[in-house]
């Protein structure tokens, strides 16, 4: 079976966030097996899709698994699974991904980039908890909840250079919500390509920190939108792999735009 590590949301290797990526053609094997390929793997995501029946809703079911659990949705493994789909010749033009977070569409562009169109997260402004600031090392200035699909608390910070510099607990980070931390801020100079940077920090699905997270943009987008007064921004996640996503508001939904490439294709011998 083939295995392919694709690298997320940057267009060279060794940036934006990688993910295992496997096609089956109908059916998934036990969620046993899915897990266990996800651990060995061992990237923040390993994407698992099968093929759906002409003339239905979707043309492809994907399934996303940390290597501790399934999530029910990624951004930067639905991309990274996209350009498999695509660069292989297995699907042209846009496609219908079945999901846990219902259908979500990937498009690819002439430039190579692919769109994906996802659910908006609906952000509930919160008390900031207390202990957080602890925790996270800085001194949040607001709190939000980003909703089920997402799952983290979202908080802003002071600037770009407190999000650099964030060193956080990350055993205590994980009482705050059902996923992690999503910490953002306005970039400190919008002349250098993008509007705001974040980092995520997930130590409850065994993510430490996601070098690049195409779902909390789902949260950031609104965000940010609603704060500079603009719907297409560019966010910087500033791991250390960093990557760029472009975003558009749409309402409802949230349009995730970025590039991918494959580092790793190979045969899994399981």
């Amino acid at each position: 079976m083939r295995m392919r590590i694709v690298d997320a949301f940057t267009d060279r290797p060794f940036a934006g966030n990688p993910a295992g990526v496997l096609l089956f053609d109908d059916v998934f094997p036990d969620d046993d097996w899915l897990q266990n390929v996800a651990m060995e793997v061992n990237h923040a995501e390993t994407a698992f899709a099968h093929r759906l029946p002409e003339g239905g809703a979707a043309d492809w079911a994907l399934r996303w698994f940390t290597p501790v659990a399934e999530v029910a949705m990624c951004g930067h493994a639905t991309l990274a699974t996209a350009h498999v789909l695509h660069t292989t010749g297995a699907h042209q033009g846009p496609v219908r991904f079945a999901t846990r977070s219902g259908v979500l569409i990937a498009t690819p562009a002439t430039d190579g980039s692919i769109t994906l169109d996802f659910p908006t997260a609906p952000l509930t402004p919160v008390e900031i908890p207390a202990g957080v600031a602890e925790a996270l090392g800085a001194q949040p200035l607001a709190a939000f909840d980003t909703g089920p699909n997402v799952g983290d608390l979202l908080v802003e910070l002071a600037d770009e250079k407190t999000i650099l510099g964030l060193a956080p607990d990350l055993k205590s980070l994980g009482a705050y919500s059902s996923r992690g931390i999503i910490a953002t801020a306005a970039a400190d100079d919008s002349s250098r390509g993008y509007d705001f940077v974040s980092r995520c920090f997930f130590p409850n699905v065994g993510i430490d920190e996601d070098p690049v997270t195409g779902s909390a943009h789902t949260a950031l987008a609104p965000h940010w939108s609603a704060r500079l007064g603009r719907d297409d921004l560019t966010g910087l996640q500033a791991s250390r792999r960093t990557g760029l996503v472009r975003t558009g508001l749409r309402g409802g939904r949230t349009l995730l735009t970025g590039h991918a490439v494959t580092v790793v294709e190979g045969e899994l011998h399981a």
